[in-house]
């Protein structure tokens, strides 16, 4: 009999398993480090990205909406998402590493914002952390996903955000995922309680629709919505020049956007250039100048109208590339126009020279958080010091290039009243320069049928009251 224990087979080494790859989950990672590298735009970095995945065969249009979802849904939602993966390790955020919390992001907003099963989103981000950051960080994000979902959303914000009445500034900005300055800016500029701010914080982190404009004279609406079908396209709600696609439409497959009669541009951008070309004036009418034109969406509408009242457009952009897709925007234009590259506060034009004058600044942004989800992470309080002073010079000088009697219309895709109706005030009232002469118009009565412009003669309008961009339009005459 043998008395010698028994040794144990040897234990195998696990045979070491490649991670699989998931070409959306990667898609929308690179996408992602792209916007945080180098400051880059997701709807301009995506659909490169998308076409090359399509050009290879690894994306069907199910893909591709999936990866859409996951960039947009992440950006819009960064800031309620880092609260929670905040509370989640136990560092600091800023000691975690960047592409590390891009993948948490993405993780979370897979278990927090979508309806894939919460075992599918967790293994999927621990694959794609083993493909793009290594087998060590991956285990650091299962451990943290894994405690990410143990509750939902709404757990979750009850537990990260303080009470609305503790500090209603802070709850709003983590629930409703905008920095803090913001919700406190887009809130003193809407007025009003709490329903409305949340309404539009809500609107801010929902997906815009594409929104298309027949350009006057090259195309109309129901041609559009005659090629496009019923259940592809619905008429625009205030301009009678759009055209609302479906969810999932493709501007660059209808032909008429491809040769330039039709664009894609927002209900509000068209209504700022259907008001001035609309806006009554006595006299002459020949000349009108759009001093901020690029990327040109606005000067190829003014371009269309002028044209109809036999009027002449002059569009000027200081950046020499923005002026190059002006050009484009404006080919085949049926009247007369020009596009030159100058800066409009040393415009080389004369005093006086034009009868309508659009001059729609550079601003913050803020208006469009919808569509540049990240600009609301990238802005921050003392950008406001840096537009001030241009966004005043624009307009002082679109008043001297106004003719007396003629009119301007300074518009800006902001709500912040930093960047609205303090500028028109402190223009007028000669702070900071010389005061100038002009009156207020009206603007409510150029726009028939948007409700919800407040008191005028201003106007403001807002993504949740008309499924616009927060664009702001003030018009003046020059009266001396």
């Amino acid at each position: 009999m043998n008395d010698q224990p028994r040794r144990r087979p040897a234990q195998q080494p696990k045979p070491h398993r490649r991670p699989k790859k998931d070409p959306v989950r990667i898609l929308a990672f690179e996408a992602l480090r792209a916007v945080d590298e180098r400051d880059a735009y997701a709807n301009l970095v995506l659909p490169p990205l998308l076409k090359k995945a399509r050009d290879k065969g690894d994306f069907d249009a199910r893909d591709a909406a999936l990866a859409t979802e996951l960039v947009y849904g992440t950006l819009r939602r960064q800031g309620t998402y880092d609260a929670i993966i905040a509370a989640c390790v136990d560092r600091p955020l800023r000691e975690v590493d960047p592409p590390v919390l891009d993948v948490l992001a993405l993780g979370a907003h897979q278990l927090l914002g979508t309806r894939i099963p919460t075992h599918a989103a967790v293994s999927a981000s621990v694959e794609l952390a083993r493909v793009v950051l290594g087998d060590g960080r991956a285990k650091f994000v299962n451990a943290v996903l894994r405690k990410v979902s143990a509750d939902d959303l709404d757990g979750w914000l009850e537990r990260v955000a303080p009470p609305y009445d503790d500090d209603a500034e802070e709850n709003l900005a983590i629930v409703h995922s905008h920095p803090r300055w913001i919700v406190s800016a887009l809130w003193d500029s809407l007025g009003g309680g709490r329903a409305g701010i949340e309404d539009l914080l809500e609107a801010d982190n929902e997906r815009p629709e594409v929104t298309l404009v027949a350009r006057p004279g090259r195309s109309t609406p129901d041609e559009l919505l005659d090629t496009l079908g019923e259940d592809s396209a619905l008429p625009g709600r205030w301009s009678p020049y759009a055209v609302r696609l479906a969810e999932g439409g493709e501007p660059g497959a209808i032909e008429a956007v491809r040769d330039g009669r039709a664009g894609v541009q927002d209900e509000g951008s068209q209504l700022v250039a259907i008001a001035l070309a609309n806006a009554e004036i006595e006299g002459r009418d020949e000349r009108w100048l759009d001093g901020c034109a690029g990327p040109g969406g606005k000067a190829a509408m003014l371009a269309a109208l002028a044209a109809q009242c036999g009027a002449t457009l002059l569009a000027s952009e200081k950046q020499p590339h923005r002026a190059r897709l002006v050009e484009r925007a404006l080919a085949g234009n049926p009247g007369p126009y020009q596009v030159i590259a100058a800066d409009g506060t040393r415009p080389p034009w004369l005093p006086g020279s034009f009868d309508r004058v659009l001059m729609d600044v550079p601003c913050t942004g803020l208006g469009a958080l919808r569509r540049r989800p990240e600009a609301r992470w990238r802005r921050r309080p003392d950008d406001l010091e840096g537009f001030a002073p241009l966004q005043r010079g624009l307009l002082r000088e679109a008043l001297s290039a106004v003719r007396v009697g003629g009119i301007v219309g300074y518009a800006t895709c902001s709500p912040h009243l930093a960047e609205t109706r303090v500028v028109v005030e402190d223009v007028l009232k000669g702070r900071g320069g010389q005061p100038v002469e002009a009156e207020w118009i009206d603007v409510r009565p150029l726009m028939p049928g948007v409700p919800a412009l407040g008191e005028g003669p201003d106007v403001q309008m807002w993504p949740h009251l008309h499924g616009t961009d927060a664009m702001y339009m003030a018009l003046l005459r020059r009266t001396a």
